[in-house]
């Protein structure tokens, strides 16, 4: 800060134009979240979405909404009850949505999911289990379809080629790169993604979409960047991370399976590696230490939400 001649700091206002642009900017960013807001009030937007950009713009438009203003503009959700909401969840009053702490931001979401389940969004029916290669999905998901057959597992397509003991229309459909081009751009999968640099692996939209409508449980057994897609096309599902009991068992299981070759393995565990740092992306956690008790802990998920706790699944 400048001096005059007598010593003293001198504060100098900023030129007429700047302070012009920044009231400009002002109006633009509060007139961009009160169409936030409008959009979710009237049903135009799913909160779940808002909380999604929030998320991964922490510095966008829904990032810079207030959780305040956030929970107001949910139908039938008031200042009284927001104010309620918030000291449940632990959330100063404060803090915006791409300010919020993990654990805040679970316990938000959750929160939110179960408001739009009770309001006709898809909630508990659509769930995604992903996590690291090897560290059992398949498994999980294989005991899940043989003991409760309530819930519809999703079969995804895949260009890789199928592994002992698989099943066309059962475990996967296995189709050339040509079939899955034009999956792709006649719109039919939810989600696609490469996967491990090498094969591509893909859910169908429709039978997803038919089994949520008659009101059914369907449970998608996917990868990483796949769940993320998912969390894309439809915010209300629920995300949970299958972890392994330490990474010393996930290695044992990869080389013990021995479906791929040495630099494979290689190539899977730095991959795993990354993969694991994405749990904090997800609603919950399951370790699979042993497959019935996970597997009894994912279909819990996807029961009614009605008396659940709003915490992760140890």
């Amino acid at each position: 800060m400048p001096e005059s001649s007598s010593g003293r700091q001198v504060a100098i206002a900023p030129p007429e134009v700047d302070r012009v642009a920044a009231s400009r900017a002002a109006v633009a960013a509060r007139r961009a979240r009160a169409e936030v807001k409008g959009a979710v009030a009237d049903g135009t937007r799913s909160p779940l979405d808002v909380l999604r950009v929030a998320m991964e713009e922490p510095e966008g438009v829904e990032g810079r909404l207030r959780v305040t203003e956030f929970l107001g503009s949910i139908p039938a959700i008031g200042r009284t009850k927001t104010e309620r909401i918030m000291d449940e969840l632990a959330i100063s009053p404060s803090k915006r949505l791409g300010g919020l702490g993990r654990l805040q931001r679970r316990r938000l979401r959750q929160y939110t999911a179960e408001w739009v389940a009770a309001h006709g969004g898809t909630g508990d029916r659509l769930v995604v289990l992903a996590g690291p290669t090897a560290v059992g999905k398949g498994t999980v998901a294989a005991h899940i379809r043989a003991n409760h057959p309530d819930i519809r597992l999703s079969v995804s397509a895949t260009t890789r080629a199928p592994r002992p003991g698989e099943v066309e229309g059962q475990h996967y459909y296995f189709v050339d790169d040509e079939a899955f081009d034009r999956m792709i751009a006649e719109g039919e999968l939810l989600e696609w993604a490469t996967v491990h640099n090498s094969h591509r692996y893909g859910t169908p939209r429709g039978p997803v979409e038919a089994a949520i409508a008659r009101g059914e449980g369907v449970l998608l057994e996917i990868d990483i960047q796949g769940a993320r897609s998912v969390r894309r096309a439809m915010p209300e599902a629920t995300l949970v991370f299958l972890l392994p009991p330490s990474w010393d068992e996930l290695v044992r299981r990869l080389v013990g399976r021995g479906t791929e070759t040495p630099a494979e393995q290689q190539r899977r565990l730095e991959t795993a590696k990354v993969e694991l740092a994405a749990v904090d992306e997800f609603d919950h956690e399951v370790v699979n230490r042993e497959v019935g008790d996970a597997a009894q802990k994912v279909v819990d998920l996807m029961r009614p939400r009605r008396g659940r706790p709003r915490r992760p699944v140890p």
